[in-house]
């Protein structure tokens, strides 16, 4: 089971929202990339970065933050935030990334994440962020009447890599994670699925670990890693046992 640690980028640092919510921001380190190689010595396999600024506008806005994390650290990283063009995704894989995630393209233009499923295998990945089942766009501002299964069931048909599902009511909140709808999507599928949102206790983990049969892979881990209430190192040792 992966787990993967997040660093959200706003005006070129390390921040956490609540649910979403560009206006409940807490800033955690004015140094992202010092933050990423505190994760990487930790044992993170993977790094998971937003741009949030990029989100909001629609294009990407740390892109040399992002380049400089991914060139820093040596493992894999993951970057989604106001990916909407062809162009963007390759400057990012230019700039060392290794996964590219689709969030609001993947579901207003479908045929957009096939092409792109075509030209860059194994490096997309699609993000879901839903509202009671319900997929959201643009940043989280716009929910839509659209099916977070059938959503998913798309995107896996056209090849991606992995989907990463977050239900926004548990994002930031530290409450823990949406078990059923996270298991129900995973058993959906036959794409790896991961939890975001929520994950704040060695619990979680726990059952995030029960979950693993059904096609939950690991998850992405923010505010409880960067207010203490769960060890990462910890946290690796009780998902690989």
């Amino acid at each position: 089971m992966l787990l993967i640690p997040a660093i959200d980028l706003k005006n070129g640092e390390c921040v956490r929202l609540r649910q979403g919510r560009m206006d409940d921001v807490t800033v955690f380190s004015k140094d992202p990339v010092a933050m990423a190689q505190r994760w990487a010595d930790e044992g993170a396999e993977r790094l998971h970065v937003v741009d949030l600024d990029g989100a909001m506008k629609g294009e990407p806005v740390n892109l040399r933050v992002v380049e400089a994390i991914a060139k820093a650290i040596g493992i894999p990283v993951q970057i989604g935030g106001g990916i909407r063009d062809e162009e963007t995704v390759q400057r990012y894989l230019d700039a060392g990334v290794e996964y590219v995630i689709i969030g609001t393209r993947a579901v207003n233009a479908p045929h957009f994440l096939h092409d792109l499923c075509l030209e860059y295998p194994r490096h997309i990945i699609v993000g879901l962020d839903a509202v009671d089942g319900r997929v959201a766009l643009n940043g989280w501002t716009k929910v839509t009447g659209h099916d977070v299964i059938e959503t998913a069931l798309h995107c896996e048909r056209d090849g991606v890599e992995a989907i990463i599902y977050t239900d926004i009511g548990r994002d930031g909140m530290m409450n823990g994670f949406n078990e059923e709808a996270t298991g129900n999507l995973a058993r959906a599928l036959k794409t790896p699925v991961f939890a975001s949102g929520g994950v704040s206790a060695l619990a979680d983990i726990e059952r995030l670990r029960t979950l693993s049969d059904d096609g939950v892979a690991g998850a992405v881990i923010g505010r409880a890693l960067y207010e203490g209430s769960l060890d990462f190192k910890a946290a690796v040792k009780l998902a690989k046992s």
